[in-house]
């Protein structure tokens, strides 16, 4: 049996916290500041995590291997395993030019941008990060919201802006099981605490893009659907989150958002042609006069309805105990590791959920729509197959990152530098949210985040008498704002609308309401871990 140290560096825990932080130190620095691809950069310091496993920590090579083949494992298995095939039920709706159809739907909604933006963006844009996630609601979001007419630098940073509150809980609720895997936490009581941060964020951010696309005035004339849609958005996210499924909740959430803004009458109403005049400069796409037979306008919502029918089935008592039957738990190989104080860890045992996870039941839904939108089983299959080769390197990088992850949990890294971090004491509630912030800035994915640093807010948490829920759900809910500001999202929004190698100018744009919004989170998780807001902790 291997049993971790906390101090193997000259028994020193400052040194050995120096050394442990090597692998993310080199990982953020390639990615921040060399700007490799984050695929290189991961399997950089997957290697790096291995020799001071290895060489520090005296982790047998065998069980650091196998420590390492097991964080692959999972992330091909349930984590890219949800994102593929939610990805793939997008490419479907698109190869049968249905998503077209959705698409001139919400621009036949209203004629007022603020309205599209919120519609568009915030809502859309939340059902696209539940269902793929990784960049999709930002470059699909900033099309749409040119072919309205927008001017393309707004579009953008209204897509990075937005893409903020339903992260946590994007690609089926991939980060939070992530965050669950990595630390041991069960998944609802982690997802329940999230679900009392993130709705905060969704309270803020439909006022803040009416503002983005219209000054004061949007405030002044829009607040009420905003409003309106924040909270039917925070509301539809808490409920899903705290008691139905944290796969469901970006879903709810978008739909309860979208809902509330065609019941209230105000989003209805025209645009007054001066404001039209100042938001819009681009060109509006005449594709959107276009009519669309009502038949297919069903057909062009189906995909999203069969996804929530399938999860909310799957929800039912009796069917979950059925599916969770089929659940198959194994004795890891050639793992046999114990912590600083003796006890059995989690990597030990490898649970492989076939059936009751998130990525087979989109897979059944997406077999569905293939029925539905007509597309012949070859095709289906070649679009699988196309999305897999699509996702090729994001794959590479979520497999390099997990396993780096496991491996610095395994042996031990990561319990050394949560103990040091711990000497914050009640600053540490503050900070967490930032470490999560800069972990998605630098890796543009809140999973990637969450596999790097929930363990170490988990140890920190305990060490420091702070609720381990409370932090691990702050690393993810602060990496969320560190979204709009990642190089990858501000590559892949310039790119779409046309900005190639502006991403300069869309960051001096956003940081400010990235930096402005973290700050509110860290003070949500500062009066979290107090008595002020102690009473909102499950």
């Amino acid at each position: 049996m291997y049993v971790q140290e906390l101090e193997p560096v000259a028994g020193s825990l400052g040194l050995s916290a120096l050394v442990a932080a090597l692998p993310l130190v080199i990982v953020l620095v390639l990615l921040g500041g060399v700007r490799m691809k984050a695929h290189l950069a991961g399997l950089t310091g997957l290697l790096a995590a291995v020799l001071v496993a290895w060489l520090a920590y005296g982790m047998p090579l065998d069980q650091t291997a196998s420590s390492a083949v097991q964080g692959a494992v999972f992330g091909l298995f349930p984590i890219l395993w949800i994102v593929v095939n939610a990805l793939w039920v997008y490419r479907m709706t698109v190869r049968t030019r249905h998503f077209d159809i959705l698409r001139r739907s919400f621009g036949r909604l209203s004629d007022d941008p603020r309205i599209q933006a919120l519609v568009v963006a915030f809502c859309f844009g939340a059902l696209l990060e539940a269902l793929a996630g990784f960049g999709a609601p930002v470059a699909i979001c900033s099309v749409m919201l040119v072919a309205l007419g927008f001017d393309p630098v707004r579009a953008a940073v209204v897509s990075l802006v937005a893409n903020t509150a339903p992260v946590a809980f994007g690609a089926m609720g991939t980060p939070v099981v992530t965050l669950a895997q990595v630390t041991g936490l069960p998944l609802d009581d982690v997802a329940s605490v999230v679900g009392r941060q993130t709705p905060l964020l969704a309270l803020i951010v439909p006022l803040l893009l009416v503002g983005l696309v219209d000054g004061r005035r949007g405030l002044r004339e829009t607040w009420v659907p905003a409003m309106a849609c924040g909270v039917a958005f925070a509301v539809a996210q808490f409920v899903a989150s705290n008691y139905f499924s944290a796969q469901l909740a970006d879903i709810a959430a978008a739909l309860a958002g979208a809902g509330a803004l065609v019941a209230v009458p105000h989003s209805r109403r025209p645009a007054a042609e001066p404001v039209r005049a100042s938001v819009l400069t681009g060109a509006r796409s005449e594709e959107l006069d276009e009519e669309d037979p009502g038949r297919e306008v069903l057909r062009a919502y189906a995909p999203y309805a069969l996804i929530v029918a399938i999860f909310s089935v799957a929800q039912i008592p009796a069917v979950k105990d059925w599916l969770a039957g089929a659940t198959q738990t194994y004795d890891w190989p050639f793992l046999d590791a114990a912590d600083s104080e003796g006890n059995s860890v989690g990597g030990n045992v490898f649970s492989w959920p076939i059936v009751s996870t998130g990525g087979t039941l989109v897979l059944f839904a997406g077999l569905a729509t293939a029925v539905v939108l007509g597309v012949h089983a070859r095709v289906a299959v070649k679009e699988w197959l196309a999305t897999v080769h699509e996702l090729r390197f994001a794959i590479l990088t979520v497999i390099s990152v997990l396993a780096l992850a496991y491996v610095m949990n395994l042996s031990g890294q990561a319990a050394t530098i949560g103990h040091f971090v711990a000497a914050a004491g009640a600053g540490l509630a503050f900070l967490s949210p930032v470490l999560g912030w800069f972990g998605v800035a630098v890796s543009g994915s809140d999973t990637s985040a969450n596999a790097l640093f929930g363990a170490l807010q988990v140890t920190a948490a305990r060490e420091s008498g702070l609720s381990p829920e409370l932090l691990a759900a702050a690393n993810s809910s602060g990496g969320v704002l560190g979204k709009m500001i990642s190089p990858q999202n501000l590559t892949i929004a310039c790119a779409a609308v046309g900005l190639a190698g502006r991403e300069g100018d869309l960051l001096r744009k956003v940081l400010p309401w990235s930096l402005g919004l973290l700050l509110v989170m860290c003070l949500i998780v500062v009066g979290q871990s107090t008595a002020v807001l102690g009473w909102m902790l499950p």
